[in-house]
């Protein structure tokens, strides 16, 4: 859980240096009640989909108008605070509060809003061998947890009072480092209100011409790390550490393109070969097999500002023990201090099924 806690702080760090000290600081909230359904994504949590869940979204905004150079290329978009409360409507899996750093894009002239967030959720009751044993969703109290907004946006219809209203998509995981881990998604319908809190609605976007970038091929040299446990429920928690090694050629202001390999020490794995090798003998599994895995992966990066996001797909070269696939896939972000040297925290997974959630440092040389 301190992995996703430095997440929270990472993302902070990297808005709260977005604007110029100089440039103007407006905000606005927003408070959006929502009501939908849990996605069936795996037939395990058929059991835990019986009502409709409902919820609040209370946003806090800070709008940009391109006095930094990064702002005026994705349409001047928002930084932002959201606090999410949902009821599940299922005793089994109690309800969820998160505390989210956002995103704010807007398309087709302002009245189109798209808001990413990442943050952290409190789950009031999750998984209990003895107390709670369907909950097979939700493994801790603590989870990870990203939603998505599409929302038709109107500020200012009367006065300082808008309106908007879309569709919304909000996921709670552990990321599998505490089993069970099966994660929940809800798809919703949402509307709700917006509050100029202060702002001069004729305050002008500016246009600032950025320099090309021109930059050789870069090496980037990463170690990862974190804790995570198998599918098995009790098995324990071990860490794993994980060394990365790409080059990156700039396409462009906001682009580049990877190309590297990852080299995986997973120690849950050493006790999961070792639980089937002698709980499961018709799997034939060797207790001597090694745990270790090598992948290469081609990727992509976009810049914003001093934060990246990073997305990369990987295949293992060297899989001596079967675990959910060769195909893997990574998504992140990174915040960098200086030129050269990073942090990162990515969520590493085969297809929707998560392994770990990572945490990284780096240097790009």
């Amino acid at each position: 859980m301190k992995i996703r806690i430095l997440l929270l702080c990472l993302l902070c760090f990297s808005l709260g240096y977005a604007q110029q000290e100089d440039s103007p600081v407006y905000w606005n909230m927003d408070v959006t009640p929502f009501y939908g359904s849990i996605l069936l994504h795996n037939t395990d949590i058929s059991h835990l989909i019986r009502e409709h869940p409902s919820g609040v979204i209370l946003g806090f905004n800070k709008q940009t108008f391109g006095h930094e150079g990064w702002e005026a290329p994705f349409n001047f978009p928002d930084t932002g605070v959201s606090v999410v409360y949902q009821d599940m409507k299922n005793s089994t899996l109690g309800h969820n509060l998160g505390v989210y750093l956002h995103y704010n894009f807007y398309l087709l002239k302002r009245k189109l809003q798209f808001r990413i967030g990442q943050g952290v959720a409190y789950n009031t009751n999750p998984y209990n061998k003895v107390e709670n044993f369907r909950n097979n969703a939700y493994g801790s109290h603590l989870m990870s947890s990203t939603f998505l907004v599409f929302n038709y946006h109107k500020p200012r219809l009367y006065k300082n009072l808008g309106v908007k209203a879309g569709i919304s998509l909000i996921h709670y995981s552990n990321a599998n480092v505490k089993a069970p881990n099966t994660s929940t998604n809800t798809f919703a319908f949402n509307a709700g209100l917006i509050y100029d809190l202060r702002g001069d609605p004729n305050e002008e976007f500016i246009r600032k011409e950025q320099p090309e970038i021109r930059e050789s091929v870069k090496m980037n040299l990463v170690l990862r790390s974190g804790i995570n446990e198998s599918d098995v429920i009790n098995s324990g928690q071990y860490p794993f550490y994980i060394f990365s090694a790409y080059a990156d050629k700039r396409l462009g202001k906001f682009s580049a393109i990877q190309l590297g390999s990852d080299v995986f020490y997973s120690n849950f794995l050493k006790e999961l070969i070792r639980f089937q090798s002698t709980s499961f003998p018709e799997l034939e599994v060797d207790p001597a097999t090694d745990f270790k895995r090598v992948g290469i992966f081609v990727g992509h990066e976009l810049f914003i500002n001093k934060l990246s996001v990073i997305t990369q797909l990987g295949y293992y070269v060297y899989y001596p023990f079967d675990f959910e696939g060769q195909v893997y896939n990574r998504v992140g972000v990174k915040r960098y201090f200086g030129d050269k040297w990073f942090a990162a925290l990515s969520l590493k997974s085969h297809a929707a099924k998560a392994e770990a959630v990572e945490l990284g440092i780096g240097i790009r040389l």
